[in-house]
């Protein structure tokens, strides 16, 4: 336990939750969380990932579409300073890694941000948190999964001269004609082949595609610097520091997926370690990727000639070859790398559905273990096959935006979780932590605030329905069947709603 040796503060004696208020307020202890770790119904979850696999994770949840897509669209903004943009984006996300970090190592759970904020802020806050990440996991499946299907269909344009009718790619109103979109439920299906086999095995599975896209990568800058002018970079920040902010704020959302390592808590091998670990080497590695890409894109290429498209890298490598070939091989390297994210960030939804169903707040069956493989087997199923429909025959439009906005807001409450455990848990034991605390974790507040404040009006409208829908579930479900609320918790104070002993 996380706590050994160190006495709780409070009694162990099991109460009561509080009604009313007091009972959206009730904390979970963290040695409580820490105590169920990997126990689900009818079996336990496996710990067998080490750092480098949980690594893998997080750079498989994060080094997807974003470099392909969303480099065409931020030089336009920022000219030749975009690699600059790379770098504040990264250090924007920094300040909230380094929350997740502490968190990770402190609370090594499946939860991630839902259970941080289950033991810091209270129930309704956590519930609040994991629909959150319902929304950000569960919709980015379908909606990467859609991507994967259009650079397939270019992959197969440029090898055999052939693509899928319309009719089987797209879901339907979204072209005339179309049935539902096959290749992305194909993904979807195929990430939960592997997800049902065990989480070792996922993962080597997931360390292969990262290893392959990462190749991709690096091989597009050694052929970008045989093209590379230095002239294309005489003119550094054409659009000034307001171009380069504004670049910035686009990029940002090209590193989410870093917190993916954390909904793998229960099982690594040695989470109090490992996690916090694996957060902060996930994103260098990505923002170094990144920035390589975008110093030698703009290198090879002026930067207003880029057209603000995932064809920008690929026409880079056929401009300075001459040759088709390369481009293609670009595009096979995409296809992989958005299968890996759609692998990890199933994943991900996963685990996240497992802790809240061994808390009460969402049906049991989310949290059965098959005793052979060591997974949640009927939720990979059930959570695969709606994201595998939602991807193959709703158009997902503004509901893909409202992502961004679920995970900024679940960016922003593990922010202060971290001040909060820190104030009143200060004895506890962290493995990793936040340097400058309060500080940064309130700079990395502040900072989800501004990009939550950047996004469009019609996505708060679709992420206030959503939140509006969760709120009716969990008083109408969650709130009565919470095992806080049915068996009482071994934390006095957490189920009374009252602030822990300092």
């Amino acid at each position: 336990m996380l706590d050994q040796g160190v006495p709780s503060p409070v009694s162990d004696k099991p109460t009561p939750a509080a009604g009313g208020f007091g009972a959206l307020m009730r904390r979970k202890p963290v040695e409580r969380l820490v105590a169920e770790g990997g126990h689900g119904e009818g079996g336990t979850l496996r710990r067998s990932l080490g750092m480098w696999q949980l690594t893998m994770i997080s750079i498989g949840a994060t080094l997807g579409t974003g470099i392909f897509v969303v480099l065409g669209e931020a030089v336009p903004k920022a000219g030749p300073a975009v690699t600059l943009s790379f770098v504040i984006a990264g250090l924007t996300a920094l300040f909230s890694a380094l929350s997740y970090a502490e968190l990770a190592g402190t609370i090594p759970v499946s939860g991630s941000s839902y259970s941080y904020a289950y033991a810091t802020m209270g129930e309704l806050v956590a519930w609040v948190c994991g629909w959150c990440l319902i929304l950000e996991y569960g919709v980015s499946v379908a909606a990467v999964a859609v991507g994967w299907g259009e650079y397939v269909n270019e992959l197969l344009d440029g090898t055999i001269g052939v693509t899928i009718p319309a009719a089987l790619s797209a879901a339907p109103g979204e072209v005339d004609g179309a049935l539902f979109n096959l290749p992305a439920l194909i993904v979807v299906l195929l990430a939960m082949v592997f997800l049902l086999g065990g989480a070792k095995e996922s993962a080597r599975a997931n360390t292969i595609m990262v290893v392959v896209k990462i190749a991709a990568l690096l091989l597009f800058c050694a052929i970008g610097f045989m093209g590379f002018k230095s002239g294309n970079y005489e003119n550094f920040m054409p659009l000034g520091m307001a171009g380069v902010s504004a670049a910035g704020a686009t990029l940002f959302f090209s590193y989410i997926g870093f917190d993916a390592a954390s909904t793998a808590g229960e099982e690594a091998k040695n989470p109090q370690r490992d996690l916090p670990r694996a957060i902060m080497l996930s994103l260098g590695i990505v923002t170094a990727l990144y920035v390589l890409v975008a110093f030698v894109a703009v290198g090879a290429r002026p930067w207003k000639n880029f057209s603000g498209s995932e064809a920008d890298l690929a026409g880079i490598m056929e401009d300075v070859t001459g040759q088709n070939f390369w481009a293609v091989l670009l595009a096979a390297g995409a296809v992989i790398a958005i299968a890996s994210v759609v692998l990890t960030v199933l994943y991900g939804q996963t685990r996240i559905m497992f802790a809240m169903s061994r808390d009460g707040l969402v049906p049991k069956v989310f949290a059965k273990v098959n005793p052979r493989t060591g997974t949640p087997r009927a939720n990979t199923v059930i959570v695969s096959l709606f994201c595998g429909i939602l991807a193959a025959l709703i158009p997902l439009g503004e509901l893909a935006n409202a992502t961004s906005i679920g995970t900024l807001f679940a960016f922003a409450l593990v922010n202060i979780a971290v001040i909060v455990l820190r104030r009143t848990r200060p004895e506890m034991p962290r493995t990793f932590r936040v340097p400058l605390s309060p500080l940064f974790p309130l700079i990395g507040f502040g900072f989800c605030v501004w990009m939550m404040g950047s996004l469009d009006t019609i996505t708060w409208i679709v992420f206030g329905v959503w939140m509006a829908v969760g709120f009716v579930i969990y008083f109408g479900y969650g709130m009565r069947r919470s095992r806080l609320a049915t068996s009482g918790t071994s934390d006095a104070l957490a189920a009374a709603g009252v602030a822990d002993a300092e």
